[in-house]
């Protein structure tokens, strides 16, 4: 449980981890009523990034899920791997980036299917 809080709350997978618990929060608002889906994404044209017609509050919550699993798969395998600390401490903004890329690239993948629940 130790390795699990350390790689969720050190660098890089915090920045996720942040991000995380506001979009758990908002969707937890939404199930409570205090929100709604789109509420603070009405006016964002989703085409321009890419994602189809998918709110921006769904392809966000994709996006920071699947950067936040992936930094911290980086992070937990970084520490395994038993470098010294200068190249951990090195490497650990590529997982960053590496995460924020592929997550980006997920979310692309699945944001076309999901735009075919959106028809609006």
């Amino acid at each position: 449980m130790g390795e699990f809080l350390f790689a969720a709350f050190g660098f890089p997978t915090l920045l996720f981890s942040v991000a995380l618990a506001v979009v758990a929060g908002f969707w937890f608002l939404v199930l409570c009523g205090a929100a709604e889906r789109g509420s603070f994404d009405s006016d964002v044209d989703t085409e321009a990034l890419r994602l189809g017609r998918v709110p921006v509050s769904v392809a966000a919550t994709v996006f920071i899920a699947s950067g936040w699993l992936l930094a911290l798969t980086g992070s937990v395998l970084l520490d395994r791997a038993d470098l010294a600390r200068s190249s951990s401490s090195l490497l650990s903004p590529a997982v960053l980036v590496l995460a924020s890329v592929v997550s980006w690239w997920l979310t692309r993948c699945v944001a076309k299917p999901l735009a075919k629940l959106f028809p609006d």
